[in-house]
């Protein structure tokens, strides 16, 4: 399975102060006014793995295009959920342009943003790659297999800063609630993409190579409801998605799948949606561990010769 590298305390804290609302440095009264420039539109890929007309893509690109961002959407042509990080598995791939701002690509998550970035935009990067809201949370060992997250990773890899954004809690999705909590889900996400704006200034929204992964819960039995708070966390480690195989006896195998949560690892995701809060992990797009696993394994293969 894959395993995130545990991100650096200096990553996480710039981070979470992106997130914390400390307030600017007051000027000096000396100083003379800055000429009032307005600022260019941030521009966004925007993504997804439930596929390109999905509701939660369409309230994405609703609420961020109200918000005034140029926003684009380069989406799956059909579902892709569960393709985690997978691309350019074929030789030839099947592009759609069904209407302004939109670009269907019959192909994974992350062939969309490949395509978004080398043809859509072209010579000029977006400033954010924006995947989802999905439909259902990408928690703990969901989002290692998630598309959702996979397209925010595509772009980490391509130097892109990327928000993967989903929706629901563990328990058993109630449609019409999740689809209702989506637009809570979005209304906090413009908060957060202004808020990092805010603090990048000219700069870069996120530190190099960190991405977002933001869980929203399903507040409410309705959906609309307002979560209990943000909390900074990391991916629990649990995978509650387990597989049971059972032999039919002519050479298959029957493949049922069984919801099996384990209790919340204190700190990380899970425990937060759980919760009711917004759960906010950092993620990178390669595979490497922290230091303290570095150190296990260079003991392990210490002294080992071909």
């Amino acid at each position: 399975m894959r395993r995130k590298r545990v991100l650096p305390p200096t990553v996480l804290i710039l981070c979470t102060a992106a997130l914390a609302g400390t307030a600017p440095a007051v000027a000096s009264p000396l100083a003379a006014p800055a000429a009032a420039t307005p600022a260019a539109p941030l521009r966004i890929l925007l993504t997804n793995d439930d596929g390109y007309n999905a509701p939660g893509i369409r309230k994405a690109f609703e609420r961020l295009t109200a918000a005034g961002y140029d926003v684009t959407i380069v989406a799956p042509l059909t579902n892709q959920s569960g393709t985690g990080t997978k691309m350019m598995s074929a030789p030839t791939i099947a592009v759609k342009h069904p209407e302004p701002k939109v670009w269907a690509v019959d192909g994974t998550p992350g062939d969309s943003v490949l395509f978004g970035l080398s043809e859509v935009f072209e010579g000029h990067a977006p400033d954010l790659v924006v995947s989802g809201t999905n439909f259902g949370p990408n928690v703990a060992g969901l989002a290692t297999h998630s598309g959702t997250v996979g397209g925010a990773v595509a772009a980490l890899e391509s130097g892109v800063p990327a928000i993967a954004l989903s929706t629901g809690g563990l328990a058993v999705p109630d449609p019409t609630a999740t689809v209702n909590a989506m637009g809570p889900t979005m209304d906090f996400a413009v908060k957060l993409i202004d808020r990092l704006r805010t603090r990048a200034r000219s700069g870069p929204l996120l530190p190099k190579g960190v991405g977002l992964n933001v869980n929203h819960p399903v507040v409410g039995a309705d959906g609309k409801g307002t979560a209990a708070g943000v909390a900074a966390t990391f991916q629990d480690p649990q995978a509650p998605l387990q597989p049971d195989f059972t032999d039919s006896g002519d050479g298959t195998w029957k493949v049922d799948v069984r919801f099996r949560p384990q209790p919340a690892a204190k700190g990380g995701d899970v425990e937060a949606v759980n919760a009711n809060k917004i759960a906010i992990s950092p993620m990178n797009a390669d595979w490497n561990a922290g230091p303290a696993e570095f150190a296990v394994t260079a003991a392990l293969v210490a002294g080992v010769r071909p």
